[in-house]
């Protein structure tokens, strides 16, 4: 992770000298385990270092309550219950953030307990005070595009074939990434890729983060973690989208960093 923290830092810092306006806006998008969040602390934390006003804004702080999740999975489709793809975000307060950042006004930015599937509570949320050089907006699928309507028509895995054999959970979540996921990816000044070789190596990445926070838990607070049919289960609600990431964002991503199974650094670009 050393050998990509230092590329990006060298990269956006670039980028730093000569910003469009006043916050940078940086996207940074990679697959589940890629190591973007630890990539986007440790740059944080150099720019900071450096007199750089820095502050992150993850995709995954903007979930949806589990209410409002669940009247999404009774209006929509069930299988939007589960967070993490386009519909499962408040994106309206992500594009309120990101307006108020721009006009230089205060922002609290959001934060979610992935244990308890809630938002905390707004009391508990980081004050950002202006002038802010420097927003790095990270997650899973930032910058995603929507596929045709031809890319939808066969599924791309089990949980596709077997839950929604008609495509209307797939339609509705393009959609959104054609929709209000648009408006709210088009605020990016720069667009940053972690490229994962394959889609494959993210089941053993997922798992590799359950394993990790299985070690760091109480045997009580790991009960609810995930087994490995459960990870499987679960990388399937983000194969779709991350399959297409990987096959089109590298050729108009401001910088893509490949890596190897390991998160070596293969080639940037």
């Amino acid at each position: 992770m050393t050998e990509s923290l230092d590329l990006v830092d060298r990269v956006v810092s670039g980028w730093l000298t000569a910003p469009p306006h006043r916050p940078l806006i940086v996207g940074l998008c990679g697959a589940q385990g890629s190591g973007k969040s630890t990539l986007a602390a440790g740059l944080a934390k150099r720019m900071r270092a450096r007199g750089t006003s820095t502050a992150i804004l993850s995709l995954d702080d903007l979930y949806l309550s589990s209410a409002e999740r669940a009247r999404l999975a009774k209006d929509v489709h069930p299988l939007l219950r589960t967070r993490g793809v386009p519909l499962t975000h408040d994106v309206g307060l992500g594009l309120r953030i990101l307006a108020d950042l721009g006009v230089g006004r205060p922002v609290r930015l959001p934060r979610f307990d992935k244990a308890d599937d809630e938002p905390l509570p707004e009391r508990m949320w980081d004050t950002v005070s202006p002038p802010l050089d420097l927003l790095i907006f990270e997650g899973w699928c930032v910058g995603a595009r929507p596929q045709p309507d031809s890319a939808l028509a066969a599924p791309v895995n089990a949980l596709e074939r077997e839950r929604d054999p008609g495509g209307r959970w797939r339609r509705a979540v393009n959609a959104a990434l054609a929709g209000p996921y648009a408006q709210l990816f088009a605020a990016l000044d720069r667009l940053v890729l972690l490229a994962a070789p394959d889609f494959e190596i993210v089941r053993t990445w997922r798992l590799e983060q359950e394993e990790a926070l299985r070690r760091s838990l109480s045997p009580q607070g790991a009960a609810g973690l995930m087994d490995e049919a459960g990870v499987d289960l679960f990388v399937q609600h983000y194969e779709r989208i991350t399959r297409a990431i990987l096959a089109e964002m590298p050729a108009r991503a401001d910088l893509v960093v490949r890596l190897d199974a390991q998160r070596n650094v293969q080639e940037a670009a």
